[in-house]
């Protein structure tokens, strides 16, 4: 692995540990330096990062809160 890339990734944990669970970047960082930017947006799908992720995080958690209140209305009555 080139210098560069062994550095960004000491510089960013986030990616190295994502490297670390996913051994097939070292050849592909080893082979192709420039796919930092690919090893990025794959470790924000990986860490559930993307946009649409956290949306359906968020539904999930709106849907749960939602459920709760029916829950204490039922239990009222």
């Amino acid at each position: 692995m080139q210098k560069p890339v062994y550095n960004y990734l000491q510089q960013n944990p986030k990616y190295a540990h994502f490297v670390r669970f996913n051994p097939i970047w070292y050849r592909y960082l080893t082979r192709e330096p420039d796919r930092i930017r690919e090893l990025e947006n794959e470790s924000k799908f990986f860490y559930g990062e993307t946009f649409s992720q956290q949306v359906d995080k968020i539904g999930s958690h709106v849907q749960m809160l939602n459920m709760l209140i029916n829950f204490t209305e039922i239990m009222k009555d």
